[in-house]
């Protein structure tokens, strides 16, 4: 949902493939046959929702994939792909539910496909996933044992990471001015006229300052690894499994959209999956402590840490707000998609800024504490 790179959003170049093309795409570059194709929701990428005649599986059981063709932007940086595809291929051999690229009839993880657009020829970067099955968490009820599972689910995905991937192209998640990084708080100055002359600017406007005056002097004190960075209540998918009619368990069953990898830090990953987890809860505030407890029983976090919690997740806030009324300006059509965050993330947003960053932890930290002597693990 927050891929992209915004600092040439004017030429924003998503694909526009047909589920004709698409669908021709498949069976022409992986030798799949399509019996059924359809479009997705998505930021800046198109991705559809492919089944295929069961017999040209070649044994698998797997009937079902999401082909993701990349941006034209992005499509350009074939090393950023190729590490976030091996990351993917990595994290499912560690036991973590993430997608694995179906090769193509040439044995390759991604290939680039031309397609003729207003007078000129693109080249986007084509990938077959497989499909997860599973409800996105904006669908169910988040409680509390979720929320823990998803804090602790963030810190061990960043721990085994930093610990163990490698990979020759690694480097390219040092994504400099990434807007979704959240180093990048301050490039928001460049997109808040998008917001008019209002509450919300003045909101937007006073994060971005205590970013720069409580984060930014601090950054080189936090523990860095490489961040999912988008671990939002549509990139985590759940389901159930019954341990008895009264008590069915839930559990992690999918982990998407890979595009908004980086190079951050451990409390980045945290506050980024606080505020998401915010935005459908009927408590808001009571989120962030049942992240946290999960979070630091991987990872806990250094006092610095626990003191950029606050701005860090108000900044989360702040750059999908922002950059979706940017966005929207410019793809007016894609509204509804855009803005899924602002129905409600406004609302939060201004009321963590009025009961202002004491009282917030207060209710979060308090939260975490209870997990130390007997809760919901």
């Amino acid at each position: 949902m927050s891929s992209g790179n915004h600092q040439h959003s004017q030429k924003l170049n998503k694909p526009a493939f047909t589920e004709k093309q698409a669908a021709d795409l498949v069976e022409r570059r992986f030798g799949l046959k399509v019996s059924g194709i359809s479009l997705l929701p998505s930021y800046d990428d198109q991705n559809f929702h492919v089944h295929v005649s069961r017999h040209e599986v070649n044994g698998s059981c797997t009937k079902e994939y999401v082909l993701k063709i990349t941006n034209w932007e992005e499509s350009q940086n074939l090393k950023l792909i190729e590490v976030q595809t091996q990351v993917m291929i990595f994290l499912n051999a560690e036991g973590f539910p993430s997608a694995t690229p179906y090769f193509t009839k040439d044995g390759d993880i991604m290939c680039l496909e031309s397609i003729d657009t207003d007078c000129t020829t693109k080249s986007y970067m084509v990938r077959l996933l497989t499909y997860l099955p599973g409800r996105t968490v904006a669908t169910i009820s988040a409680n509390p044992p979720i929320l823990y599972e998803i804090g602790k689910l963030a810190a061990q995905l960043d721990k085994v990471l930093a610990e163990k991937f490698h990979h020759p192209s690694v480097q390219s998640l040092h994504r400099g001015e990434f807007i979704w990084n959240l180093a990048n708080i301050p490039l928001l100055e460049k997109y808040i006229h998008a917001l008019g002359q209002n509450r919300h600017r003045e909101v937007v406007a006073h994060v971005i300052q205590q970013f720069k005056d409580r984060v930014v002097p601090k950054l080189s004190t936090f523990r860095a690894c490489i961040n999912h960075g988008d671990l939002n209540d549509h990139n985590i998918l759940v389901d159930s499994t019954a341990v008895s009619s009264e008590r069915p368990q839930i559990r992690v069953s999918g982990i998407l959209d890979f595009n908004d990898m980086s190079y951050g830090y451990y409390v980045f990953e945290v506050a980024i999956a606080i505020m998401y987890m915010m935005i459908e809860s009927k408590d808001p505030l009571s989120v962030g402590g049942h992240v946290l407890a999960g979070f630091e029983s991987i990872v806990p976090l250094t006092t610095e840490e626990r003191d950029a919690l606050f701005p860090l997740v108000s900044g989360r806030f702040a750059q999908s707000l922002v950059l979706a009324a940017y966005t929207t300006l410019m793809y007016p059509e894609n509204e509804e998609y855009l803005m899924i965050t602002a129905r409600t993330g406004w609302k939060h947003l201004v009321q963590m800024y009025e009961l202002g960053q004491q009282a917030v932890e207060k209710i979060w930290f308090d939260t975490a504490k209870t997990y130390l002597c007997n809760e919901f693990v």
